[in-house]
């Protein structure tokens, strides 16, 4: 009878690892130590989630829903040392939010850009949920493109780009990092979607301008135009004439907003601010989000058959 062959002993369990699992890991061992938990109490509740660390000097990045209605809370880091938090700045209609610890030393993650992204490329979700040290889980990027309705207040709007992964998000991995094969952070986890997918708001120039005004100023400032419509087509001999074939139709304008007060009205479309085409509600957050306040914007709108430049000056948004 011949004997059963032996199970074979190897020397090291590194060489069980297939390329996938050496990625996740290193990137894991890398990046945990760049994010910490987020404690809050309010009242007998106590609530919380992720952040990920930006800078040696103590300012972290989160998402602005974690830390609503909040000014401080307690962060615990990878190596259980645990710091006091202050609030510095939140910009709920983007979910992001920067909080400060009085503590040095610490070990940034690098941030990435989300725009590199491909669908089908691997993203690893680092979090420190509850208090619990090391939650990671790794999937693909199932989506680009997504977007995810926001609210302050009476505002609504629509974070653009939104990345959709299948890496599982745990409870409380709310404000933790997406990361790619390369260890760069480019999404801050914000949403479960559904069964088995996630949402992250992509760090981009966009985000990159946000966080920077949080950190600096405390909240980020947003140009206001005082209008709501809808992607609308031209008709084709209209189309031909205006040289593009969508725009953005002006449903209604905020009486007394700057779009009413510079003339443009229901029914005109718009083609373009400052030349830049703009055929959705998305490009025009997108060229809001560029514009400084206090200039005026010059906004090409088709009416009654011809183009005509208007000229408005953008309001602050109150959010």
């Amino acid at each position: 009878m011949q004997a059963l062959q032996e199970p074979q002993t190897l020397a090291d369990d590194d060489e069980l690892l297939d390329a996938y699992s050496s990625t996740v890991t290193r990137v894991a061992a890398e990046l945990l130590g760049s994010v910490a938990s987020l404690q809050l109490r309010d009242g007998r509740r106590a609530g919380g989630g992720s952040a990920v660390i930006v800078t040696p000097d103590g300012f972290l990045l989160t998402s602005a829903h974690v830390v609503a209605g909040h000014k401080t809370g307690l962060a615990t880091f990878s190596d259980g040392t645990e710091s006091r938090f202050e609030v510095v700045g939140a910009d709920p209609l983007s979910d992001l939010a920067v909080v400060r610890v009085a503590t040095t030393g610490l070990s940034p993650a690098h941030l990435g850009d989300a725009d590199d992204l491909r669908v089908g490329q691997l993203v690893v979700a680092v979090g420190s949920p509850l208090g619990l040290h090391g939650s990671v889980t790794a999937g693909v990027v199932s989506g680009l493109g997504r977007s995810l309705p926001t609210r302050s207040g009476t505002t609504t709007r629509v974070i653009d780009n939104v990345i959709q992964t299948d890496a599982a998000l745990n409870p409380g991995n709310s404000g933790g990092a997406l990361a790619n094969s390369r260890s760069e952070v480019i999404g801050i986890n914000t949403a479960v979607a559904g069964v088995g997918l996630g949402l992250a708001v992509p760090i981009d120039a966009n985000s990159r301008q946000i966080i920077g005004e949080l950190m600096n100023h405390g909240k980020f400032r947003r140009a206001y135009l005082g209008m709501a419509g809808a992607p609308h087509p031209l008709p084709p001999r209209d189309a031909e004439h205006a040289g593009q074939r969508h725009g953005f139709r002006v449903d209604q304008t905020v009486p007394g907003g700057p779009a009413a007060q510079a003339g443009i009205r229901a029914g005109d479309v718009v083609l373009a601010i400052d030349g830049q085409s703009t055929t959705d509600v998305r490009g025009l957050q997108r060229r809001l989000l560029a514009i400084r306040l206090g200039d005026p914007v010059t906004l090409r709108v088709w009416r009654d058959g011809t183009a005509q430049d208007i000229t408005v000056s953008p309001a602050e948004l109150d959010s």
